[in-house]
């Protein structure tokens, strides 16, 4: 099994180009949403660890947002107890794939978490910053000061750009993507 980790900024449309493979996606984002609505135990390891700030079931975004608002290391202390949860369910879906050709991981923090291994192969989204700004807006919770603490537990896009074997330039035309996925598909087929 091959699998494909995508990284990029906020908003570059990692998830866009994930779905746009054709393989089986993993979508931590989606997972986490997920956690949120159903998962009880994580919901009391939350209000454990941040008792003022998290206390109805299912957790609802703005009491997660007043948290990590409220003190730049709860968001680190959502992270942890959360990223153990979405860890396991990304086991339960790579045993569940295991006879696909390709499946690909859309996990935000994948780099930081050392969650991909060495023989993984990584594409790094790029996009201009002002196509992102524009997405982002237009994102019904956007908030610039949320953003900004999630974009600053991140590893420098640099970084991840020079950790890829692949680079798609999204320039949110269907089309681009759709030739740069081709590309890598042909190259690692």
């Amino acid at each position: 099994m091959i699998k494909i980790g995508i990284l990029g900024d906020i908003g570059s449309g990692k998830s866009y180009v994930a779905r746009n493979f054709g393989y089986p996606v993993f979508n931590a984002d989606a997972e986490v949403a997920k956690l949120y609505k159903t998962n009880k135990k994580i919901f009391n390891k939350l209000r454990k660890i941040l008792p003022k700030h998290i206390y109805s079931f299912p957790i609802n975004k703005n009491e997660i947002c007043n948290a990590i608002l409220d003190n730049k290391s709860n968001l680190k202390k959502i992270v942890t107890v959360v990223h153990l949860e979405i860890k396991k369910k990304m086991n339960i879906f790579l045993k569940k794939n295991i006879n696909k050709k390709i499946v690909v991981l859309d996990i935000p923090l994948l780099l930081e978490n050392k969650i991909n291994k060495k023989n993984d192969i990584l594409v790094f989204i790029q996009s201009k910053k002002l196509d992102i700004s524009k997405r982002l807006r237009k994102r019904k919770n956007f908030n610039l000061k949320i953003l900004t603490k999630f974009q600053n537990i991140q590893l420098p896009l640099n970084y991840k750009k020079n950790k890829s074997q692949f680079i798609i330039k999204n320039n949110f035309t269907n089309k681009a993507v759709k030739i740069g996925i081709k590309k890598i598909l042909k190259e690692i087929l």
